[in-house]
């Protein structure tokens, strides 16, 4: 049996990082998921890399820190009351995929939206996020 060369285990560290970061990875998109309660545009758009870009996947994606930040006030102009519960999160070197039910209320108009979300992260900041769900779910709830 052959060992790996120190330029492959070096290349494998890069790429997926130990399990104390993968962790750290979780709790940071733990902590996000749990921050929309407070529908705070601000802070939301703070867990994001300066350059980081958000994909809502209906529409194109949006990069640069200021403009997720301006883009999540305009689609929560409206709610007034959200809370995401966490069912399932994984994660693998700097990915982490969370599948959520986002429980949105806008007025009297309330939607369950599942959703799963692919975020990508670096130096604690989320670099990526790629949302999944069905727009129309979205749409009958609140629309």
């Amino acid at each position: 049996m052959t060992r790996p060369s120190s330029r492959t285990s070096k290349a494998r560290r890069r790429n997926h990082p130990p399990p104390e970061n993968m962790q750290e990875n979780e709790r940071i998109i733990r902590e996000f998921i749990e921050a929309w309660s407070r529908l705070d545009p601000h802070e939301l758009a703070g867990f994001f890399a300066e350059d980081g870009v958000y994909h809502n996947m209906p529409a194109a994606p949006v990069a640069g820190r200021r403009n997720v930040e301006n883009l999540i006030r305009g689609f929560i102009g409206s709610w007034t009351e959200t809370r995401w519960d966490l069912l399932n999160i994984v994660s693998s070197g700097s990915v982490v995929i969370a599948e959520r039910l986002d429980r949105t209320r806008a007025g009297e108009k309330t939607v369950d939206l599942p959703c799963v979300g692919v975020f990508e992260l670096e130096a604690g900041k989320i670099k990526v996020w790629r949302d999944y769900f069905d727009l129309m779910t979205y749409q009958r709830g609140l629309g």
